[in-house]
């Protein structure tokens, strides 16, 4: 394949993907657009309320620390 021919198949696919991306981000901003305010306000009260059922993980004591590594932190200040 010569050089030229190769670097118009090279132009032509990166333009074929700037097209495809244009059109899955049309169609993500139309979804989006479809719902109503009342819609997203509902959707966010159910997802506030999922997560106010989440517990929150309590941190338990942090580990030891080694006391050859602890001198080696205290010797390197």
């Amino acid at each position: 394949m010569r050089r030229d021919t190769l670097g118009k198949l090279i132009g032509l696919a990166g333009i074929a993907g700037v097209a495809a991306t244009g059109v899955v981000i049309a169609r993500d901003e139309r979804e989006r657009r479809a719902y109503s305010a009342d819609d997203v306000r509902s959707r966010l009260h159910e997802r506030a309320a999922a997560a106010a059922e989440t517990p929150v993980p309590v941190p338990g004591p942090e580990p030891r620390e080694n006391p050859i590594q602890a001198l080696r932190r205290r010797l390197r200040r």
